[in-house]
């Protein structure tokens, strides 16, 4: 299989090659000679004209038919690669397609994340002053509430005294109820 492929390639550069040499200058000039000579010969007695004739007519027919089959090759291998030109185009534009909506896809989320950073900003002005205000109000409830503990500390002494009397003063009142009670 791999010698058919190689064999195959091989008589496609061969007529390839024959296609680009007719369509060139040096072509012309030689098919020129060519026919020019073949003219030549009956004139100088050389061949007779019939004989020209037949020959110059089947050499140019089988030209003729070997050209066209190098050029159909041709254009065959040129439009198997024009195909493929073509699907490619074609995977390439699905793909842009596909990147385009991928963009779009980004742009919305980048869209949602503005708004998300915008509404965290604002989040965080409104917590910088509420924590402004609680400091401010830390300051002067420091103030007040050291002030508190000041008076409270030199109050619990006094306090202790009055829980002791009120503790007596009950345990009295609670005696004279049992007695009651009891009469």
């Amino acid at each position: 299989m791999k010698k058919e492929t190689e064999k195959i390639d091989a008589l496609e550069k061969i007529a390839n090659g024959i296609t680009w040499w007719v369509g060139s200058i040096p072509s012309l000039i030689a098919h020129t000679l060519f026919f020019t000579t073949s003219f030549l010969l009956p004139m100088l007695n050389i061949v007779e004209f019939d004989k020209m004739l037949l020959i110059l007519t089947t050499v140019v027919s089988l030209e003729a038919i070997y050209l066209a089959i190098f050029i159909q090759m041709s254009v065959n291998k040129s439009h198997e690669k024009i195909e493929d030109i073509q699907e490619d185009i074609e995977e390439i534009s699905e793909d842009i397609e596909d990147i385009q909506e991928d963009i779009e896809e980004i742009s919305e989320d980048i869209e949602e994340i503005s708004e998300d950073i915008e509404e965290i900003n604002e989040d965080i002005e409104d917590i910088q002053e509420d924590i402004e205000e609680i400091n401010e109000d830390e300051d002067e409830e420091d103030h007040n509430e050291r002030a508190k503990n000041v008076i409270l500390k030199s109050n619990v002494n006094s306090n202790k005294n009055e829980i002791k009397a009120l503790k007596d003063i009950i345990s009295q009142l609670q005696t004279e109820i049992d007695q009651l009670k009891k009469e």
